[in-house]
């Protein structure tokens, strides 16, 4: 398989694992869904476990790359980009195929916290605490590291708020609760 059509399988596989889960997707499934044999799958991914994580890493990127660009097109300073962080969620909330954190899905049904795929999604927000953490250190929040947990909790929390109650409602609701502890770590009066 040439290295583009071994990327085009890692992302078809990337469709049907987000849209369908890991352990419901066998590789007869993938092997329809992607139109590529079983034999050329397993030539370069010994494992379903193997393709699965080849398929977190391009959801990571992809992700990233959409939300910390989507965060700066919509703020220009780190206090702006902690709030607009919710305003892109609720986008994400409205887009058609959205089933929620392909992230959090990987932890649920790999919950062995020694398991490869459970330490790659963990990793995945582990580099948004940190990014959200850099942004409150920058803001100028008294405690840098408390506020960016909690924004990644708000964050996580709508998350699985807009799935269970199939809403983009939840990202309102953060990002006014994310306001609120903004204004407090960063020393600001209610008004």
């Amino acid at each position: 398989m040439r290295p583009n059509k071994k990327d085009e399988l890692v992302s078809k596989a990337l469709e049907v694992f987000y849209r369908d889960g890991f352990h419901a997707t066998g590789m007869d499934k993938l092997v329809v869904e992607t139109g590529v044999s079983k034999t050329s799958m397993y030539k370069h991914f010994r494992t379903k476990d193997d393709l699965i994580l080849a398929a977190l890493e391009l959801r990571d990127r992809n992700f990233r790359e959409w939300f910390l660009h989507r965060v700066a097109e919509m703020a220009d300073t780190p206090e702006g980009q902690l709030i607009a962080g919710f305003d892109a969620l609720a986008e994400w909330f409205e887009e058609d195929n959205y089933r929620g954190c392909m992230f959090i899905k990987a932890c649920s049904e790999f919950q062995e916290a020694d398991h490869p795929i459970h330490q790659q999604a963990a990793r995945h927000k582990q580099i948004l605490l940190e990014h959200l953490t850099g942004l409150a250190r920058a803001a100028g929040a008294k405690d840098p590291d408390c506020l960016g947990s909690q924004m990644l909790l708000l964050k996580e929390g709508a998350i699985v708020s807009s799935v269970l109650i199939n809403s983009g409602a939840p990202a309102r609701d953060a990002k006014a609760a994310a306001q609120v502890l903004l204004d407090q770590a960063l020393g600001h009066q209610a008004a």
